[in-house]
C-alpha cells in the first residue's frame, strides 16, 4: 500500500468510527449537523475540493460532482448519516480501486526496473560510472556481478550466467560467453564481463521496451473509447434527469393534481437517482480490465503496444507465420551424416574432412560443420584452398585434393555421388576423386513449434500458414511436421504481402489476421496484417518496431496464451460492461419510484464499482494454458 492510499484508509476508519459512535449519541437539531459534519468532511473533503475546481474549469460533469450534489443534499435535508454512508463508502470503493491498478501497474512497473542507471567504462586504468546515453557504439563496458546490462553488444572477455527474466519472463538464467550477444536489462549474475557495445542507448533494447510500455495506454480499445465517449454523454444526462426527477413531479402535484408538492420527498429520490447513476463501475474497471490484461501479458514476456491489439488479438482466426527463426530456430545444425557404401571412413571423419575444407570459411554452413565436429582443427593441415561461388570449396588436406560443396561441385569434377533428396541443405564430400558421403544440414524446428501449433488449434484458430523463401521441399517437410493447413514456400518479400493480402480476402466477420516474423524482410507484412507480432530476442529492429505485440522470448507457444489472455481481458469486460448497466438500470427506475433508498443507491454505485474492480483483477492471474 503507498503512502496515499494508508492516509484514505486511516481518513475511512476515523470516520467509520465517528459515524457508529454518532449514531448512539441522542442528539439533534444544529448539534447533530455540526457532529455528523466531522465524518463528512474528513472522509469527503477532497472530493468536494475536486468538484469545486471541477466547476471552476468547466469540468463540471463528474464523478466528484455527482457525489458532492447527492451527499451535501442528503445533509440539507436532515439525512445526516447517509449522507456521510454515501461518501464513506465511496472512498472506500475508490481505494479498492487505486489498490487494484496499483498492483496491476506493478506487473508493467517492475519493467521498469530494468532501466539502467550507469554504464562502467574503463579510463586511465579506472572505472567510471557514466550515463549509459553517453556510450558509443564499439565501445568496451564492463558490468560486473548484480548489475544490469545497460546496452546491447556482444561479451569479448568473460564468462557469466545471466538472468534474463525481466524481459522474457523465463525464469531459467543463461550462460553468457565470449562471442554470445546480451542484451540490455538483463542481470549479470556471476562473473564479470566485458561488453563491446552494438547499439547506442536510445536504440537498446531496453530502451525500446520501455518505450513500447509507456505509450501502451494510449492506443484505446473499442470497449474503451465507447466507454469513455458513453460516459460524456450519460453523466450530463443523469444530472439533468435528476434536476427533473426533483422539479416535475412537485410542480405537477401543486398546479395540475391540487395536492402538497412534497419537495423533500422529491429532491431525496433526485439525490438517491444520482448517487445510482454515478458511472465509476464502467469507467474504472474497463480500463482496469485492459490495464491487466497488458500487465499479465508483459509477466509473460508478452509485450502489447496497446489495448486495441489485445482486443483485435481476441478475436483472430487466421495466423500466419514465417519460417526461419520464428518457427525455426534460424541456425544451420548438422542434421545427419550419409555415408557412401565404398568408404572406410566414419562419420566423424567425414565432418573432420568438411570441417578441415570449411575451417577459413565464416559462411553459416561452414560453422555448422565446424560445431558438429566439436574437436580442434590444425589448419596447417589445409593448403590450396580454394572456393567456387555457388558450389563449394576444393582443398589439400594432409596432401589429398579434398571437394566439399553441393552437387553442382560434384558435377563440375565429375565425380560420380549418390544424391540425397532429403530436405536441408546437403554438403558432398569427395576425396581424391572418390566420393565418400554427404552432410545434411538444416535449420532445426523449435522444440515447441509443433505444441504451439497444436494450441492455437484449440483456441479456436481457424487456419494455420507458413510463408517462406525457402525451397519448396524444405518447406514442405516443416509444414507437414508441424500439421500446418497451408506452406506457401520460395517467396521474395513482395509475394509473402501478396500471400497475406489473398488470405485477409478469406476473413469470416469480425475474423483478424495475424503474422508472425522476425527477419527485417517480415517488416511490410507485420505492418499489413491486421495484428503483427514479432520475435523479440532474436528478431530484427524493423521487425519490432513494425509489430503490435512483442514476444521477448522468441517463442511460438506463447501466441495461443497472448490470444487466452486477451479472450479472457474481453469477456471480463463485457461482463463488468452487461453487470454494471443492469445493475444501474434496475435501481434507477427503483429510485425514481421511490422504492430504493440511499443505502441501495450505495449499493448500485459503490457495492458495483467494488465487484466489476474485483472481476477486472482477474485479468492480472492469466499466465498459462
Amino acid at each position: 500500500m503507498t503512502r496515499k492510499q494508508k492516509k484514505v484508509l486511516i481518513r475511512i476508519i476515523v470516520s467509520a468510527v465517528l459515524l457508529v459512535v454518532l449514531h448512539f449519541i441522542p442528539v439533534t437539531g444544529w448539534l447533530s449537523l455540526l457532529l455528523y459534519l466531522i465524518p463528512y468532511l474528513v472522509i469527503g473533503y477532497d472530493i468536494l475540493r475536486k468538484a469545486f475546481l471541477g466547476i471552476l474549469n468547466g469540468e463540471v460533469f463528474d464523478e466528484n460532482f455527482l457525489m458532492a450534489v447527492a451527499t451535501v443534499g442528503a445533509i440539507g435535508l436532515g439525512e445526516y448519516s447517509e449522507g456521510v454512508a454515501v461518501m464513506l463508502f465511496y472512498q472506500i470503493g475508490e481505494l479498492f480501486q487505486s489498490y487494484a491498478v496499483g498492483k496491476s501497474r506493478n506487473n508493467i512497473t517492475a519493467l521498469m526496473d530494468i532501466r539502467p542507471d550507469y554504464a562502467n567504462i574503463e579510463k586511465d586504468g579506472e572505472i567510471e560510472q557514466v550515463d549509459p546515453e553517453e556510450v558509443e557504439i564499439g565501445q568496451t563496458i564492463l558490468v560486473r556481478p548484480g548489475e544490469k546490462i545497460p546496452l546491447d553488444g556482444v561479451v569479448v572477455s568473460g564468462t557469466s550466467t545471466i538472468n534474463t527474466s525481466a524481459l522474457t519472463g523465463e525464469s531459467i538464467p543463461k550462460d553468457a560467453q565470449i562471442g554470445d550477444e546480451v542484451i540490455s536489462g538483463c542481470v549479470n549474475l556471476t562473473g564479470l564481463l566485458k561488453i563491446q557495445t552494438t547499439k547506442e542507448f536510445g536504440e537498446s533494447t531496453v530502451s525500446k521496451i520501455l518505450d513500447l510500455v509507456e505509450n501502451s495506454s494510449m492506443k484505446k480499445a473499442r470497449s474503451e473509447n465507447f466507454i469513455s465517449k458513453f460516459a460524456k454523454v450519460y453523466t450530463p444526462v443523469v444530472c439533468y434527469s435528476a434536476a427533473l426527477l426533483a422539479i416535475v413531479p412537485p410542480l405537477v402535484r401543486m398546479l395540475i393534481l391540487q395536492q402538497e408538492p412534497a419537495w423533500s420527498i422529491w429532491i431525496f429520490r433526485a439525490l438517491t437517482f444520482l448517487v445510482i447513476s454515478c458511472p465509476c463501475a464502467l469507467v474504472i474497471s474497463i480500463p482496469l480490465s485492459f490495464f491487466g490484461g497488458i500487465g499479465a501479458a508483459s509477466k509473460c514476456g508478452i509485450l502489447v503496444k496497446g489495448s486495441n491489439y489485445l482486443e483485435a488479438l481476441s478475436e483472430s482466426g487466421i495466423v500466419v507465420f514465417d519460417k526461419t527463426g520464428t518457427l525455426t530456430e534460424g541456425t544451420f545444425r548438422v542434421k545427419d551424416v550419409y555415408l557412401s557404401k565404398k568408404t572406410t571412413n566414419r562419420e566423424r571423419d567425414l565432418l573432420e574432412i568438411a570441417a578441415l575444407a570449411e575451417s577459413y570459411s565464416s559462411h553459416p554452413i561452414s560453422l555448422s560443420l565446424k560445431e558438429a565436429y566439436q574437436g580442434e582443427l590444425d589448419q596447417n593441415r589445409v593448403k590450396d584452398v580454394e572456393e567456387t561461388g555457388g558450389h563449394g570449396i576444393t582443398a589439400l588436406i594432409d596432401g589429398k585434393k579434398v571437394a566439399v560443396g553441393n552437387a553442382k561441385l560434384m558435377q563440375k569434377l565429375q565425380i560420380d555421388y549418390e544424391e540425397c533428396r532429403e530436405p536441408g541443405t546437403i554438403v558432398y564430400v569427395a576425396v581424391e576423386g572418390e566420393y565418400q558421403g554427404c552432410i545434411l544440414i538444416a535449420d532445426v524446428i523449435k522444440s515447441n513449434a509443433k505444441a504451439a501449433i497444436a494450441d492455437l488449434k484449440k483456441s479456436g484458430i481457424r487456419k494455420t500458414v507458413m510463408l517462406t523463401g525457402d525451397s519448396r521441399t524444405v518447406a514442405d517437410a516443416v509444414g507437414k511436421e508441424l500439421e500446418l493447413d497451408e506452406v506457401h514456400s520460395e517467396l521474395l518479400p513482395a509475394d509473402k504481402v501478396f500471400c497475406v493480402e489473398e488470405l485477409l480476402k478469406e476473413k469470416r466477420g469480425k475474423e483478424k489476421l495475424i503474422f508472425v516474423g522476425d527477419g527485417i524482410n517480415d517488416a511490410p507484412v507485420l505492418t499489413r496484417a491486421d495484428i503483427g507480432i514479432a520475435m523479440g530476442a532474436l528478431g530484427s529492429d524493423a521487425a519490432i518496431e513494425a509489430a503490435d505485440i512483442v514476444l521477448m522470448d522468441d517463442e511460438p507457444k506463447k501466441m495461443a496464451l497472448a490470444i487466452k489472455i486477451s479472450r479472457k481481458c474481453l469477456k471480463i469486460v463485457y461482463q463488468n460492461i452487461v453487470f454494471a448497466l443492469a445493475v444501474k438500470a434496475l435501481c434507477l427506475i427503483l429510485g425514481a419510484l421511490g422504492i430504493a433508498n440511499m443505502w441501495i443507491a450505495i449499493f448500485a454505485d459503490v457495492g458495483v464499482m467494488v465487484i466489476a474492480v474485483l472481476n477486472a483483477t482477474r485479468t492480472l492471474y492469466t499466465n498459462k494454458l
